[in-house]
């Protein structure tokens, strides 16, 4: 563990989670706030709030490349501090998004295996999940996988344990 993500979350500061669809971002991100004594902010509802409309209708309506370019702009403009961030799983295909969370904080990869993925996913088009074309969801499951490690300050397995055991082991890892 690197010893300036301590550095990284002040009065200031900000954690976000990062990870695939089913991961406890969101569950993780109010426990985490809860324990803080911060805000939380789940951006896939920020996204909807802000364009007036579902998710699954945003990807209808604008297409993979427009939904994509939405969730970048959205999140690239984020102000909070105090906030633990849970983010869509598509975040990650998003440079400036990706530089506006570490630029507020530390990134915690929520780590889970494929069958924990594909069994807690469901209906991936009631998730506005994205696919590339072409794409198989362990596929699309695969090719994330480096992209959420490379961006990561902190990696926890989110699958296998609760989610008071998980938050103690993001605390204790970003103290550490």
């Amino acid at each position: 563990m690197q010893p300036s993500l301590l550095g990284r979350i002040s009065d200031e500061g900000c954690v976000s989670l990062i990870g695939m669809a089913g991961a406890g971002k969101t569950t993780l991100a109010s426990l985490l706030a809860r324990r803080l004594g911060w805000a939380s902010l789940d951006t896939d509802r920020l996204i909807e709030a802000t364009a007036g409309a579902s998710l699954p209708s945003l990807l209808e309506r604008l297409g993979l490349e427009g939904f994509l370019r939405l969730e970048e702009d959205v999140v690239a403009g984020l102000g909070v501090k105090r906030c633990v961030v849970a983010t869509g799983g598509s975040v990650i295909y998003a440079p400036r998004a990706v530089a506006r969370l570490k630029a507020c904080g530390p990134l915690v990869f929520l780590s889970i295996d494929l069958d924990t993925f594909l069994a807690r996913l469901g209906d991936p088009g009631q998730r506005a999940f994205v696919v590339p074309a072409g794409m198989t969801l362990p596929e699309v499951f695969a090719a994330r996988q480096p992209l959420y490690a490379a961006a990561a300050d902190l990696t926890v397995t989110s699958c296998g344990v609760s989610p008071e055991a998980c938050a103690a082991q993001i605390l204790e890892g970003i103290a550490s």
